[in-house]
């Protein structure tokens, strides 16, 4: 427990996972919360301070599935393993093994393939200050950013785990210190005299970069694992997208896993399958690139004899990046070894494939698959063909690699076989034909027979029983008694000595074989990358050989025409659950049209019109094709989507409160290179109010922006913008209304929609018909109002009606008020001559009367 207590003081917040023999045993609050999460059974062993010490323990040989449970709950674990064997804790004098904290897991570190998702990466991203930095352990991938936008960073990797300096408060972070000389600190992990040679780093990504690098090499106990040099972002064209907008467009993650991805995804590798979802998570803003990545599907299309070539040396190819991870940091399985060796054959095989492919990024893919010949053919002489799960199994190396190794093995199956030479002479010498030799974990090798053969050779053994044959008990048991002799103990510990040997030797040969591996290490993981594009590229062409899929044609002016475009994401739940064909629909923002104003009532798909537009952009310029008969594209710098009410009640902010910090950051932050997406704008405030947003925002977005947008609204008064917005066009969402029923057509068409058929929309979701009939009549009375002028709000419904006036005495005519004020006796000659000339004329006109 002394040990335990050494242990929990170096882990802090992290679970003491404790080495105890075949066990990793967890005590106190350790225990407790270890086994209220993966439900296990809560004891205790021994006592401390008078009250007893709860435990919980998981067998040593399946503790990665426990921990892979803790680890995507939250918890940091510390592996505290024995650093000796009983034997060499018993020649120094001590009564306890040493044991060691070796390691601490967090998410952002892990390197096991029980505790990864194939399909994603682990990001450990490190936020300072005005920098960032993000790498992956388990694939060495590393890069950094200047003066990043964290949120939306932050949605783009999705990472594992984040680490902040002191005083950047981000919910869910670790704090982690910034070391101080951070260039000279990341040069020296990374082996070199200077960053220099990888580009140029600000102070603020050198300071985040470090810290990530030595948060790992904490956390690994001192030990780095490969890291690729690190790649500042700012050098790479890349789609900005925001927090907002990759939620709003589920991306990568979806409700019911109705994602992107999940919809475009046809890798057959785990690597592929990564590098789809980077691609989609950060697509590219340089034309050269995206149309190189649109030739080489074009290519791959066009020839489906060598695209199904590929894709069958692909599939079930192993995932060489993370087995070279895992051996960097020796925490690898024979199965890693096995990885490099089958992923260096199939890399070869693919290079082959690619002989005669037309200059592009196929062509260059050839000679990263192809750089490792030797190194291929030595693997595949040295790893065995059918490989255990652990390297103290052995049977690591094959035979006839190694002489020395094999004559090791030779020498311990000789001895086993002799083992069964040895059982039929103790049989025969000590007349027991029932003898079996069996294995002891400490006692070694000892004859076993029942109690009666036991108890007779123990009151007198036979006369062949002598010598080195001459039997010695060693142990009684309730049915069966053991014993041992000078021959038996001999061959024992012959039989150890080669089983120790051929393990000592076989370990050299490993760590030969390691060492190999790392040294190229650079050229293994170039050629895992090439691997992970080519699947996704053949992935491409494959979801495009199905028809429906067209090459988008990336313009340099602000062009947007999409003929028959799709939804992939809806498109592909339709078809699995065999529902009715997607609608197809056309959609043009190129310059004197720009900006489209979206009518139509709800369930009519005004939302799934514009996301499936921002969709074509992600695709496009990530390099895959698009679900449309033809598109042309305009470069996008920015894509901005803003459609469905979301709030923040956890921040204190309102559904109105996020949809305008929204708006806001859109109006900031979009030019005339951006495509914005935005659905009703201002509905969920008072209705002049957000009409009078709404109206604010569409014109900004025409008159200063000049982003190509797709503006979808309930106001129908906005329609009216259209004669004073020359690049503003009108579309409607098309229904019908058949025998009293609405149906929706989910076609888009030029001009207003009459109205929003929000009462139908209520009866089919279920409003009662005493309600509808009552909103029926109520909308009647509004539309009539509006039809003659008159204010339909305030006039019908007496929520928003006017106090009336006070009643007002009756007023006198302006003639008699006049007659009543003259005075007879006050007037001259001349003013009564005026006053008889004034009331005349009242009496003439008819307001006086």
């Amino acid at each position: 427990m002394a040990q335990w207590f050494a242990a929990k003081e170096q882990a802090g917040s992290a679970l003491v996972f404790f080495r105890m023999g075949d066990f990793y045993e967890l005590f106190f609050e350790d225990a407790e919360a270890a086994a209220e999460a993966l439900g296990l059974a809560l004891t205790h062993r021994g006592e401390h301070q008078g009250h007893p010490i709860p435990m919980c323990g998981v067998p040593h040989h399946s503790h990665e599935s426990y921990l892979a449970r803790l680890i995507r709950r939250g918890f940091r674990v510390a592996i505290c393993e024995q650093m000796e064997t009983p034997e060499e804790a018993k020649a120094r004098k001590s009564a306890t093994l040493r044991r060691e904290v070796v390691r601490i897991i967090t998410p952002g570190t892990a390197t096991e393939e029980a505790l990864l998702d194939a399909a994603r990466p682990a990001w450990l991203l490190a936020l300072v200050r005005g920098g960032a930095a993000w790498l992956d352990v388990s694939t060495g991938a590393f890069h950094t950013q200047d003066a990043p936008e964290i949120a939306a960073l932050v949605a783009r990797l999705a990472p594992a785990e984040i680490l902040t300096e002191e005083g950047l408060e981000l919910e869910g972070a670790t704090p982690a210190l910034v070391p101080k000389d951070a260039p000279g600190r990341l040069a020296e992990a990374l082996g070199v005299a200077s960053l220099e040679g990888f580009g140029q780093f600000s102070p603020a990504e050198s300071a985040a970069a470090a810290m990530a690098v030595d948060y790992v090499r904490g956390v690994q106990n001192g030990a780095l694992p490969r890291l690729a040099p690190p790649m500042p972002e700012g050098a790479r064209g890349v789609l900005l997208l925001d927090a907002a907008t990759r939620r709003s467009l589920d991306i990568l993650d979806g409700p019911r896993d109705a994602s992107l991805l999940a919809a475009v995804d046809r890798t057959l590798t785990g690597a592929g399958a990564r590098e789809l979802a980077a691609r989609l998570a950060a697509p590219l803003d340089d034309r050269a690139a995206i149309r190189a990545r649109h030739d080489a599907v074009a290519t791959l299309l066009e020839d489906g004899t060598r695209r199904a070539g590929l894709r069958a040396a692909l599939k079930g190819a192993p995932d060489m990046a993370r087995a070279l991870g895992r051996l960097s940091v020796e925490r690898f399985a024979p199965r890693d070894l096995g990885a490099i060796r089958d992923g260096l054959d199939r890399a070869g095989r693919l290079a082959r494939l690619l002989d005669g492919v037309p200059p592009g990024l196929l062509d260059a893919a050839q000679a990263p698959l192809s750089a490792l010949p030797a190194l291929a053919q030595e693997l595949a002489r040295a790893v065995a063909t059918e490989l255990p799960a652990r390297l103290e199994e052995g049977g690591t190396v094959a035979p006839g690699y190694d002489g020395e190794l094999d004559a090791l093995r030779r020498l311990r199956d000789d001895a086993r076989g002799a083992i069964a030479a040895m059982q039929m002479q103790l049989a025969q010498a000590w007349g027991v034909a029932s003898l079996k030799i069996r294995h002891h974990q400490q006692l070694g090798y000892l004859a076993e027979m029942p109690a009666a053969a036991g108890e007779k050779l123990l009151r007198a053994a036979p006369p062949g029983a002598n010598g080195e044959l001459a039997p010695i008990h060693r142990q009684s048991m309730a049915s069966a008694h053991r014993f041992t002799c000078a021959a038996l103990a001999a061959l024992d510990r012959r039989l150890s000595e080669a089983g120790d040997q051929a393990r000592a030797r076989e370990k050299l040969v490993v760590a030969h074989l390691r060492r190999m591996i790392l040294a190229e290490g650079d050229a293994i993981a170039a050629a895992a990358r090439e691997m992970a594009a080519l699947d996704v590229l053949a992935a491409s062409a494959e979801l495009a050989s199905g028809g429906g899929w067209c090459r988008p044609e990336i313009a340099e002016r602000p062009d947007f025409a999409i003929e028959a475009g799709r939804h992939p994401v809806v498109e592909a739940a339709l078809r699995r659950a065999r529902g009715p064909a997607f609608v197809p629909n056309d959609c043009d923002l190129s310059p004197g049209q720009r900006l489209c104003l979206l009518t139509g009532p709800n369930m009519a798909g005004k939302s799934t019109f514009l996301r499936q537009n921002a969709l074509m952009v992600i695709l496009a310029q990530a390099g895959l094709y698009v679900p449309a008969r033809a598109a042309r594209i305009g470069l996008v710098d920015r894509l901005f989507s803003r459609v469905g009410a979301a709030d923040d009640l956890a921040g204190g902010r309102s559904t109105f409160m996020v949809e305008m910090t929204e708006t806001a950051a859109i109006l900031n932050q979009a030019g005339p290179r951006s495509l914005v997406v935005l659905d009703e704008v201002g509905r969920g405030t008072a209705t002049w109010d957000g009409l009078a947003i709404a109206t604010a925002v569409l014109e900004a977005l025409h008159d200063r922006i000049r982003a190509r947008t797709l503006f979808a609204t309930h106001f129908h008064e906005l329609t009216r913008l259209a004669d004073g917005l020359p690049e503003m066009r009108l579309a409607a969402m098309q229904v019908r209304e058949w025998r009293g029923q609405v149906v929706f057509q989910h076609s888009v068409a030029e001009g207003a929609a009459e109205k929003s058929w929000g009462v139908h929309v209520a009866k089919l979701a279920g409003v009662p018909p005493t309600v509808l009939k009552r909103a029926a009549e109520v909308l009647a009375g509004l539309e009539a109002r509006a039809a003659v002028g008159t204010d339909p709000l305030t006039a019908a419904m007496p929520l928003f009606a006017g106090a009336p006036p006070p009643p007002q005495p009756p007023r006198a005519s302006p003639l008699l008020e006049a007659l009543l004020a003259l005075d007879p006796d006050a007037l001259s000659p001349r003013e009564a001559h005026d006053a008889l000339y004034s009331l005349k004329a009242l009496a003439a006109a008819k307001e006086g009367l």
